[in-house]
């Protein structure tokens, strides 16, 4: 068990569902703020044989917490009930899978969408749908096709029309598909997309014509597809972008510099060129270990009249879990916000000093129009992980709002929600809700608004 950072430290799944209702505060909570803010991330079930375990494989653990008129309302946190949790808890299943085999509890993003709340994954894994207050209604349809693909975890919402964009892959499929989904859930448009090297596309980008696909030398191999980490770097493979057109038609296929995109920041047209703010992992690396590459914020200007990608970096301190303010997604914008990661050197290093590093303690605001950068420095023990933005009510400055994110505070072993003024980034939290328990570090979250 020593061996195995990702059952230790901050990584260490907890073992019990908590509800708590009035939770302290120091600080003060912006009245305006209704509504919930979630994170999602793998916390296993029991585990056989910790030494073995991959974290990315864990069953999904949601963790809220629910704000209204300055008070925090409810902490929650509630496994997914797969058909493989509900029977492992002794619990009714939630509706049938859709595949038996590929039947998983989702771990990577929980987000809203029409109304509804949806825990969700990829590779062609079935999101699932649960309620205001965390527990699982069952396997959904949400942007489901009949090939079997449907809404992957970085699925991208537009705000301006209400629709929701997917580029979601099958494993072992040799073809990806970009789907259009409508304001209730409905599927709009299919196009599916040739990808013979099987690449592993976690995120893609979206602008107000194009849709964006990154392929790299990170790629599925049908011997290890059984395994539960079926990815591998081929070397003899280069990296590329597709650049198609939201109607559908043609990929253009543009060469980059050797590498694999982590996460999309945003991307937008600027006249007849496009640009792309992505996180960047030079280097071959093991998807499977935080911490174990330099990720890069790098800025990706396509050139279509000539057929050329000019790549620049943004920013070179190691960090992921990019985000922005989402009214201007696809559109020109200014801040970024993302996460501090750390790089190890060996894995003795982690035993004898951080065992969950790979996450630091620090996050980050971009100003990518003036290229300047300010950290948020938290104490060194208390490990951070994605910040999102909410703007504040009324208000359309794009930095006028808030940035949430959940901390490990060592001093009472348990997590705060942390919240900062993202225009006095740097200062001190308006306020940090405690809560009953350690929120372990995970993936991605959202701010679902009530309405």
């Amino acid at each position: 068990m020593a061996d195995n950072r990702y059952v230790r430290g901050n990584f260490a799944p907890v073992t019990e569902e908590v509800t708590a209702h009035d939770l302290a505060v120091t600080g003060r909570i912006p009245p305006e703020l209704s509504g919930r803010y979630l994170r999602i991330g793998p916390n296993p079930l029991g585990l056989e044989d910790p030494s073995a375990h991959i974290w990315t494989l864990g069953e999904g653990m949601v963790h809220g917490v629910r704000l209204r008129e300055g008070r925090a309302e409810w902490y929650r946190n509630r496994w997914v009930r797969s058909t493989s949790v509900a029977d492992r808890l002794g619990e009714p299943r939630r509706g049938a899978p859709v595949d038996d085999r590929m039947d998983f509890a989702p771990n990577v993003q929980v987000a809203g969408h029409g109304g509804r709340t949806y825990a969700l994954l990829e590779g062609g894994i079935r999101p699932y749908e649960l309620t205001y207050e965390l527990d699982t209604v069952g396997p959904a349809d949400l942007g489901a096709t009949a090939e079997g693909f449907a809404a992957n975890a970085h699925s991208k919402y537009e705000p301006s029309t209400g629709l929701l964009h997917a580029l979601t892959f099958r494993y072992g499929a040799d073809f990806v598909q970009h789907i259009e989904i409508g304001r209730h859930g409905e599927v709009n448009q299919v196009t599916n997309i040739s990808t013979p090297s099987m690449p592993y596309m976690h995120d893609f980008a979206l602008t107000e014509n194009y849709v964006l696909i990154y392929e790299s030398p990170l790629v599925f191999t049908n011997d290890r597809i059984a395994t539960g980490v079926p990815f591998a770097w081929n070397p003899a493979l280069g990296s590329r972008i597709g650049v198609l057109g939201r109607a559908g038609g043609t990929v253009r296929w543009l060469e980059l510099a050797p590498g694999s995109v982590g996460h999309t920041l945003n991307a937008f047209e600027d006249g007849a060129k496009i640009v792309v703010d992505v996180i960047v992992h030079p280097h071959e690396y093991e998807l499977t270990d935080i911490g174990g590459s330099r990720p890069i914020l790098e800025r990706w200007t396509i050139d279509l009249s000539i057929g050329t990608v000019r790549q620049d970096l943004l920013h070179d301190r190691p960090q992921d879990f990019p985000r922005m303010d989402g009214r201007r997604a696809g559109h020109p914008y200014r801040y970024g916000y993302s996460a501090v990661t750390e790089l190890y050197a060996t894995a003795s290093a982690i035993d004898a000093d951080r065992p969950d590093a790979g996450f630091s303690n620090a996050l980050l605001k971009h100003d990518l129009r003036d290229g300047t950068t300010e950290a948020h420095e938290f104490g060194r023990d208390s490990a951070v992980g994605e910040a999102v933005f909410v703007p504040a009510a009324g208000s359309s400055a794009e930095d006028d709002g808030y940035t949430m994110a959940y901390i490990h505070d060592p001093d009472r072993g348990a997590s705060d929600l942390v919240i900062l003024a993202a225009q006095d980034f740097t200062g001190d939290p308006v306020a940090r809700i405690h809560l009953p328990a350690r929120v372990p570090l995970g993936l991605h979250g959202s701010w679902i608004p009530d309405f």
